[in-house]
């Protein structure tokens, strides 16, 4: 990243990022540790019980697991910047369609608290946008320091430099 400043952000986000993963996988741990065979076929959990058992295995809803490609960079700060801005706000609707699926306070005060980190982390690459395009837009100026010349060893130079 351009600014220390933008690294910082990013650094944070990052490492939060990785706690929601655990979050997510502690709830899911949670809800499914006890559940018997019949509980798992008639959550719809069958498929994945098949394949993972209650083991937590990042994948979507619709059972694609997770990969690196899902990370876009294209190498432009700016660019990957407004790309993270809309990961958050697709995480964040993610988390709303997930409230608007339980009535388990247990489960819906997790979520609504990663919702809420969603919009910061918006906010948060928004504003490291807005450093990065100030800086990216200045005018920059470098100074090459003048240094003494150095007087000229032989004779013959010397009589030049009078």
């Amino acid at each position: 990243m351009v600014t220390p400043e933008a690294t910082a952000t990013l650094n944070d986000i990052a490492t939060e990022e990785l706690a929601h993963l655990e979050m997510i996988g502690a709830i899911c741990t949670q809800l499914s540790e006890n559940a018997d065979i019949e509980a798992i076929k008639k959550a719809g959990f069958d498929k994945y019980y098949v394949d993972h058992g209650t083991g937590i295995y990042p994948a979507s809803a619709s059972g694609v697991p997770f990969t690196a490609a899902y990370i876009q960079s294209k190498g432009d700060p700016i660019t990957n910047l407004y790309e993270d801005m809309a990961a958050e706000q697709k995480a964040r609707s993610t988390y709303e369609y997930l409230i608007e699926m339980t009535d388990d306070p247990d489960v819906l005060a997790p979520l609504r608290f990663l919702r809420e980190r969603e919009i910061v982390h918006f906010q948060r690459f928004g504003e490291a946008l807005r450093k990065v395009q100030d800086y990216m837009d200045a005018k920059r100026q470098f100074v090459i320091p003048k240094f003494k010349t150095v007087k000229p060893v032989c004779e013959k130079c010397k009589s030049m430099n009078r």
